[in-house]
């Protein structure tokens, strides 16, 4: 598998674990908690999750999975990549440090990994900024970075003091989706920024695609295999797919340790051309 490189030092799957729609039903608790579980055991590192998805509910499901498995001996605390993500509502200065401290409270950790404002709001990015900062110093996050901006927002970001420390840009990116090349792509590649890919079979639209399945077919895959694979092929590229059952955890595996040849690619070019003009930022 493909290793992406965040921050100065550190190296990091390009593979993760996505937990949209997790937390939103105590009757499905148990089950989530188990494949995060299942997750970590079948080596797993990077599990993304925000205050928003079940309303901190998916914190609570990835908490008490790592918890178990810490206390267990399946993974140390720091072989773990713990992502969330702030509501831009929440996203004053103040206002970060505090749902920072509630998502903490609902993990169960002492500090996150990597803390994203989800989506730019309407709240001044420098009281933002200042807020990650202040959580960086008290310990409380080890790095931050920004999910659903636009390259103009990322020069915005740059242009602020301390901007140029964010670590990463999480956005949608799928084969059926590719508008990012265009330029926010390029940008965030020469910048040497990880782009964390969100919903990269679009929704689950390219496990069902009859052409892809065609494709896949033939380099013994499945359709979502393929288009999960073409997406990891990028360099600088990470994807999060999520995956509530053991048998989707291990086909994504699978995917992730897949290289494909120019021949495959420039099939799934056909398909899905690459964008010829700036389109707008695909978002859910």
């Amino acid at each position: 598998m493909n290793l992406v490189q965040l921050g100065d030092a550190e190296q990091w799957p390009a593979l993760g674990l996505g937990t949209w729609r997790f937390g939103e039903a105590a009757t499905r608790h148990a089950g989530e908690v188990a494949a995060v579980r299942h997750a970590l055991e079948l080596g797993y590192r990077v599990l993304d999750t925000a205050e928003m998805y079940g309303e901190g509910g998916a914190e609570r499901v990835v908490g008490e999975a790592l918890a178990g498995a810490v206390r267990e001996g399946v993974v140390k605390r720091e072989q773990v990549l713990v992502v969330s993500k702030v509501y831009p509502h929440h996203a004053s200065a103040a206002g970060v440090q505090a749902a920072c401290e509630r998502s903490l409270h609902r993990l169960g950790l002492e500090q996150i990994d990597l803390y994203l404002s989800h989506w730019r709001g309407s709240l001044p990015l420098e009281e933002t900024l200042e807020g990650f900062t202040r959580l960086v110093a008290a310990g409380r996050i080890r790095h931050w970075g920004v999910s659903n901006f636009d390259l103009q927002d990322m020069h915005a970001l740059r242009q602020l003091d301390g901007g140029g420390h964010c670590a990463t840009n999480q956005v949608y990116y799928a084969a059926s989706s590719r508008g990012v090349e265009f330029d926010l792509l390029p940008w965030m590649q020469n910048q040497r920024m990880p782009l964390m890919a969100y919903s990269p079979l679009d929704e689950g639209k390219l496990a069902h695609d009859t052409r892809l399945a065609a494709l896949a077919r033939v380099l013994g895959l499945s359709a979502a295999q393929l288009a999960l694979a073409w997406v990891l092929r990028q360099p600088g590229v990470m994807a999060i797919p999520k995956a509530g059952s053991l048998q989707h955890l291990r086909d994504n595996l699978v995917a992730a340790s897949t290289t494909l040849d120019a021949a495959a690619c420039a099939a799934i070019d056909a398909i899905f051309p690459a964008p010829r003009r700036k389109q707008q930022l695909a978002m859910i």
